[in-house]
């Protein structure tokens, strides 16, 4: 990172910063301690500070080619107290220098749902399909309520950025990619510290999670035990095996989504509640889901469509 222009300052005042600035400062001179990489983001966004590659100069830190944020970020002192003399930027941790590998548990957001976990729920879903505890590292609240978890990557791996390959609502940070560190304000709110132990190795069982093929051995479908009209039947068999082919990260909102398609013949009295009940748990925990995760789901679905079901269409 090339050093900024510092803010003129008078010779009483050997360090020209507000305490906004010095509060940002602080933050990252604690990141780059920990041998965490540090690159200064827009104030009060989560963009880089800088110039865009289409609108790079050519001349100066860039004479050699476009520098990418990742690799303007810096640990030293000097760099880091010129940058944040110059303006109060946000704080930015570049993951793959760092040796990091960040998952971000998201919030839900407007268009979602109801009834559709949180980042954190399907993190904790999919510790629990795994047999494992959520693990204990240094954790982040960011500014929208959602939550960073950081890890370690071994020498030698590079694990890069994904976006749902764990689930919904679920990315991961490695190299080519950042993190906003805590000290950071946005106008959704501040990221703070929440846990601030050592960030720990990558679990095992998270590094396979995320290169292990997407392809899922699905199991035979069940043998419906019937109750329910003909039309009720189809519409069950039919949704039950979306259930069962869902990819990993679409599995629950796809369990959601048929269940309401089904839920209408529910509230028609067309098939029990117990018989779609029984069918969707097994479909879902065919799919990976857990069984108290398709519980949840289910029950949210069907009382949605007992509550929004339109009157049966009239027969020509």
């Amino acid at each position: 990172m090339t050093q900024p222009t510092p803010a003129r300052r008078e010779d009483s005042d050997p360090l020209s910063i507000d305490l906004p600035g010095l509060d940002l400062l602080a933050h990252a001179v604690a990141a780059a301690e920990r041998g965490w990489y540090v690159l200064p983001l827009r104030p009060g966004d989560k963009r880089p500070a800088g110039h865009a590659a289409a609108r790079c100069p050519g001349t100066g830190r860039c004479a050699d080619g476009h520098k990418t944020p990742e690799q303007r970020a810096t640990t030293d002192p000097d760099l880091l107290a010129a940058a944040w003399t110059h303006a109060p930027y946000n704080i930015g941790i570049a993951t793959g220098p760092s040796g990091l590998l960040v998952v971000d548990l998201d919030t839900l957001k407007k268009e979602d749902e109801e009834g559709t976990p949180d980042g954190l729920a399907t993190f904790k879903a999919l510790c629990e399909r795994a047999g494992q505890a959520v693990p204990l590292t240094h954790r982040v609240r960011t500014a929208r309520g959602g939550m960073h978890l950081y890890f370690t990557q071994s020498h030698g791996i590079r694990l890069g950025n994904t976006a749902g390959r764990l689930g919904k609502h679920i990315d991961t940070r490695g190299w080519g990619g950042y993190v906003v560190a805590p000290g950071s304000r946005t106008p959704d709110g501040a990221y703070e510290t929440l846990d601030d132990r050592p960030a720990i190795p990558l679990p095992g069982w998270l590094h396979t999670a995320l290169t292990a093929s997407r392809e899922t051995a699905l199991a035979p479908a069940p043998v419906l035990a019937g109750g329910g009209t003909r039309a009720a039947e189809v519409a069950l068999e039919r949704e039950t095996a979306a259930v069962r082919s869902a990819q990993e990260g679409g599995r629950n909102a796809q369990l959601l989504a048929s269940t309401r398609a089904v839920g209408r013949f529910v509230a028609w009295g067309d098939i029990p509640r117990h018989v779609a009940e029984e069918a969707f748990q097994a479909a879902g925990e065919t799919s990976g889901l857990t069984a108290s995760e398709c519980r949840a789901t289910i029950r949210s679905a069907l009382d949605w469509s007992t509550r929004t079901a339109r009157p049966r269409p009239a027969a020509a």
